[in-house]
């Protein structure tokens, strides 16, 4: 981890060229890497030496890559994969396996409800949703003999849920398993989760680290701070012999770096879903003005909710870095500097009037996407939470009136014109 600060980090971090290298880091757009002789490729089959022979496994513009994103976290390795779903489907099965159980918050992106409600479901491994607000009894009370991670969001999407980063750590190891964070709306630039006791943090690059919807990716990023071998038995993968590694223990020999060699050599090795390094080089222009476009965001958010909030038309407002917001002081806490860009609302007249009111809007466009340069809208029980029953709707914090409005970094005044004619349709 770099000393520099992180606005320093999201520019410099990951890639230091030597001299007479390129200043930009290069796309290494190969699939396989040569070798002089059997050898040396054999030891990187082993694991016992480092370096690079296929793409699926490593690519050097990827690492550039992860290495930045995670000296921005604070982390000790990180991995790129394919997209978001990948990074949190990867984080959970490289600690867990049939017969297993996780712990999630019910107020997660439905694509990672579904992947953890049911997908995981049929490979043999089971959850239970809390209430992101639950107490710490409440969270004891659902742990089992076999749970293996708790699982949340630093903000909750579309909830907007703030999560009680300090609190769920607590719990999980006071039960001997990590705390899972997936910190893709705060992004390191307004929380680092593993400050607050989280032990792995995931993203979705394809949002706010992208900046301009252009390339789809995840990342993984481990704190190195739990200490798996203080709970071997919940955690053989890393620390009982690995048979297709000829007897490795990931523990012994890469000690904290344990957690993302596993998630590179097996997970990555039998699943492949890496990032490709195209995407990786456009993921790497966006982070390094990232520290300039989320304070945009973040203001452009606030004062979008305070028009929103003063509409007669308008039912109601959420907004965690608005002052009066359920989640105001947890937001102030773990993200004083702002949360996000994405706030939510409601109309008054119900789902029909909301769908009403974003047909109207003309630069506001309504894309199955958030967190990018340019605003836009989406709603939620019609399309990314459309495959949820209303109870689970409800249990994620999604209403059927609610309007997901991810405010980008246009000029205010034309993003509160746009919103103003719009109601004016309903």
């Amino acid at each position: 981890m770099s000393d520099y600060r992180i606005e320093t980090k999201c520019i410099q971090s990951g890639y230091t060229p030597k001299n007479g290298e390129p200043r930009v880091i290069p796309i290494y757009q190969s699939t396989t890497f040569k070798y002089e002789n059997s050898d040396a490729m054999g030891k990187l089959f082993d694991l016992e030496d480092s370096g690079y022979f296929y793409t699926r496994l490593q690519n050097p513009t990827n690492d550039a890559v992860a290495a930045k994103i995670c000296d921005m976290e604070g982390g000790v390795a990180a991995m790129l994969t394919s997209s978001g779903q990948a990074a949190n489907f990867y984080a959970i099965m490289n600690i867990a396996e049939a017969g297993d159980h996780i712990i999630c918050s019910s107020a997660v992106y439905g694509g990672t409800y579904n992947l953890y409600a049911h997908t995981i479901r049929k490979m043999g491994i089971s959850a239970t949703f809390v209430d992101p607000d639950a107490s710490e009894d409440e969270l004891n009370a659902a742990f089992q003999e076999n749970t293996k991670a708790v699982v949340g969001e630093t903000i909750a999407n579309p909830g907007l849920n703030v999560l009680d980063i300090e609190k769920f750590a607590k719990v999980a190891h006071a039960h001997g398993v990590p705390l899972i964070i997936d910190n893709t709306f705060a992004t390191p630039i307004n929380c680092r989760p593993f400050e607050w006791g989280a032990d792995i943090v995931t993203h979705s690059t394809t949002k706010y680290m992208d900046g301009h919807a252009t390339a789809v990716g995840g990342c993984i990023v481990d704190s190195g701070n739990f200490d798996w071998d203080a709970h071997a038995d919940k955690f053989p993968g890393l620390t009982t012999p690995d048979e297709t590694y000829h007897g490795l223990v990931y523990t012994e020999r890469f000690g904290k770096g344990a957690y993302i060699t596993k998630a590179t050599s097996q997970m990555m090795r039998d699943l492949g879903s890496i990032q490709s390094p195209q995407n990786a080089f456009l993921l790497n222009l966006g982070l390094e003005t990232l520290h300039l476009r989320m304070p945009r965001h973040c203001e452009n958010a606030v004062n979008a909710a305070k028009f929103l909030q003063a509409h007669d038309k308008v039912a109601w407002v959420n907004c965690p870095s608005l002052e009066g917001d359920k989640y105001y002081d947890l937001a102030q806490k773990y993200m004083p500097n702002g949360t996000c860009g994405v706030i939510t609302f409601g109309v008054k007249g119900g789902r029909d009037a909301c769908v009403k009111m974003m047909d109207a809007l003309k630069m506001i466009a309504i894309v199955t996407h958030v967190a990018d340069s340019r605003s836009c809208v989406l709603h939620p029980a019609s399309h990314t939470h459309r495959q949820m029953n209303e109870q689970e709707l409800l249990e994620a914090g999604v209403q059927p009136d609610l309007i997901r409005f991810s405010v980008g970094t246009e000029n205010i005044e034309d993003i509160i014109d746009d919103l103003k004619q719009a109601l004016e349709c309903v």
